[in-house]
């Protein structure tokens, strides 16, 4: 494989309803980063139908092109023709770099673009970066269960491909950016197609997202019980928050796996995060250590959480959640 032919950094836009995910602009800003290093452009890849709106908001977010695969039977994602769509475009234009949100559809997505033009995939990336002297991508994730960080590189074969975690990479926004769309179309989408959409239904929980989250309150092992999870869904209530929980949480069957912040978990960056009986192991952090202002509460004076909040409170945890929430009610 001649390297030299494969150029630029592309990224898949996903989108629903004709919105963006928030993770397609994210990715769209790290790859302003990383051309920059290469010396190369970014271009946006948006298959779907109706598209011409979302084309015009890409430019604000940095792309330099969009590739618009603008298709009625691309309305409703399918894994079969965006597969195919995807493939036919990495194909046609050969691009150094490809990246996707590691949300279901870039899951479902990824592996199978990889396999049909026979190059690898590192999935579930918290960092990416570039190798001064190669070039090469290099791509971190968690491994061996979150307990250490694996750094890979796609030396032999092209494009390098990647999926990315929500909530990792930050949004750029530019002011009057210079985008070209550019129309493309893929022969016998219908052919791909090898099943039937019957209906949609959509349901809504209760429950937000803890990435779109102002203010998260978030328990550890330090909590022990449903009684402590208790007293902090009562403070959450209190001040308008989100409960969010650790590993150790999670696994103690104390919250859900949707709950999780962490390198196996989600990635946060609240406006406060207030962290309640976590010691702060370096997993946990990688989570949330971007949060705008940390506040723990630890019976543990030495408990790593201290060393990334900006405010401490050293003591019962059970004891300390209650008085907050008694204050504020106080308020």
């Amino acid at each position: 494989m001649d390297h030299n032919e494969w150029k630029d950094l592309f990224v898949f836009m996903e989108q629903t309803d004709r919105q963006i995910a928030d993770v397609s602009f994210e990715l769209l800003g790290k790859g302003k980063e990383l051309a920059k290093e290469l010396d190369c452009h970014v271009t946006a890849v948006l298959p779907g139908f109706k598209l011409e709106p979302l084309c015009r908001q890409l430019a604000e977010y940095g792309a330099d092109r969009v590739i618009a695969i603008d298709d009625q039977d691309l309305n409703v994602y399918m894994t079969e023709p965006y597969t195919h769509v995807l493939s036919e475009v990495i194909r046609k234009y050969k691009p150094e770099i490809v990246l996707y949100g590691a949300t279901a559809i870039g899951r479902d997505l990824a592996p199978r673009v990889s396999a049909r033009v026979h190059t690898g995939l590192t999935a579930d990336c918290t960092s990416l970066e570039i190798e001064p002297d190669s070039g090469l991508l290099l791509m971190t994730r968690p491994a061996f269960g979150g307990n250490i960080m694996a750094t890979i590189v796609c030396a032999d074969h092209r494009p390098q491909m990647a999926t990315v975690r929500p909530g990792v990479m930050t949004k750029l926004r530019y002011e009057n950016h210079p985008c070209v769309v550019e129309p493309f179309t893929v022969s016998d989408i219908k052919g791909h197609i090898n099943l039937e959409i019957v209906d949609i239904v959509k349901k809504t929980g209760k429950k937000i997202n803890i990435q779109d989250a102002n203010i998260l309150i978030s328990g550890g092992r330090g909590m022990k019980d449903e009684e402590g999870f208790k007293l902090l869904n009562q403070l959450a209530d209190q001040l308008g928050a989100t409960v969010s929980a650790s590993r150790a949480a999670v696994e103690a069957g104390l919250a859900d796996k949707e709950q999780q912040v962490g390198q196996t978990g989600k990635t946060v960056r609240p406006n406060l995060y207030i962290a309640c009986g976590i010691s702060g192991a370096i997993q946990h952090l990688a989570g949330m250590e971007d949060a705008e202002v940390i506040v723990a509460i630890n019976s543990d004076p030495s408990a790593p959480i201290f060393e990334a909040a900006d405010y401490g409170l050293v003591g019962d945890v059970k004891k300390i959640v209650p008085a907050l929430t008694d204050y504020l009610m106080k308020l």
